[in-house]
């Protein structure tokens, strides 16, 4: 009961992370049709940038994301991947 109760929460996970990403892609494509259609502008570092670059920006975070999601998804539902402490260690470079 107990290891189905594992898979579940790994399934709604996934589902979870898959769902955002979706609303992630669709925001940024949103907020770049609105900002064709009213022209709007923001500024940055005293300069006039059109809202579609950041809604391009957005939409493109959010496919990486999307694919970083999916990539997990085959680790996690993997049969020797298991939860570890040890996998949030801090990796020293010398």
């Amino acid at each position: 009961m107990n290891n189905q109760k594992k898979e579940w929460n790994k399934v709604v996970s996934i589902i979870l992370l898959f769902i955002i990403s979706a609303v992630i892609i669709l925001l940024g494509a949103l907020f770049g049709i609105l900002s064709l259609i009213y022209n709007i502008n923001l500024t940055v570092l005293n300069n006039q940038v059109n809202g579609v670059v950041f809604g391009v920006v957005i939409c493109y975070l959010g496919i990486r994301y999307f694919l970083s999601v999916n990539k997990l998804k085959t680790e996690v539902y993997k049969s020797t991947s298991k939860f570890s402490w040890g996998n949030f260690k801090k990796i020293s470079m010398r």
